[in-house]
């Protein structure tokens, strides 16, 4: 069955133009002008991808954003946004937008950023059924549970960004498996964003500030030095 994508954008010129590339790929899709709108039918019916602008009448993207993540149902969210400062793009994530994309974009990379988050959707999900333990990982004190997407630490719930769980998920369904940087952007961001490698020392930096006992001597998400990164196997390797 076709995913179905929920794009919510006031601007009706581009709502449309988003509406005909995204059909071309076979996506099912509908429409929202106005930030009430868009919140009602989000959480109204079920969808594969809300793709959100940020500044929207009535209701603004970031708190509809903060409403849907409040929902027991998971849905990734690709926000659109003319602001281009690194805190407004931050605060998005932030609060739980999967992904990002600076007015004004081009319709190619719009569509690479979609296929991407499908793609990294998949690769979690089938990760998760081939390799998991039922959809629960555990890593010593750690719980990751895939299909909640919530994480414990020592019985006490864990308050993760979207990028981060899909980090630390990443790394817990390979322990012992070395990820360089350019990988984990490839795989866990969908795509490569050439010159953003500190995007993934910086999710890690506060990965580990928030699971580990002492960052500074991670003994969970550990450094391999000259290459990368790994999740350290149950022996603590």
């Amino acid at each position: 069955m076709p995913q179905r994508i929920l794009v919510i954008e006031d601007n009706r010129d581009l709502a449309q133009l988003l509406d005909l590339h995204l059909r071309d790929l076979s996506y099912r899709v509908e429409l929202a002008h106005d930030g009430k709108a868009g919140l009602t039918k989000a959480t109204a019916e079920t969808y594969d991808l809300v793709i959100l602008d940020l500044m929207l009448p009535g209701l603004d993207g970031l708190e509809i954003c903060r409403r849907l993540r409040r929902a027991e149902t998971y849905v990734p969210i690709l926000m659109l946004t003319s602001k281009s400062s690194e805190l407004d793009r931050v605060l998005g994530l932030e609060i739980g937008a999967d992904d990002y994309v600076t007015k004004p974009f081009s319709i190619q990379e719009l569509m690479a950023r979609v296929k991407a988050i499908f793609r990294r959707s998949e690769s979690l999900h089938t990760g998760a059924s081939s390799e998991g333990a039922g959809k629960v990982l555990h890593a010593r004190d750690l719980s990751i549970d895939l299909d909640k997407r919530s994480v414990m630490l020592r019985n006490r719930a864990m308050e993760l960004t979207v990028k981060e769980f899909d980090l630390l998920s990443h790394f817990a369904l390979h322990p012992g498996r070395v990820y360089t940087r350019a990988q984990l952007l490839d795989q866990v961001w969908g795509y490569g964003h050439d010159g953003y490698e500190h995007t993934v020392n910086s999710h890690i930096n506060r990965l580990r500030a928030k699971i580990e006992s002492n960052p500074a001597q991670p003994g969970y998400i550990l450094t391999v030095w000259g290459v990368g990164y790994k999740f350290a196997e149950a022996e603590g390797v």
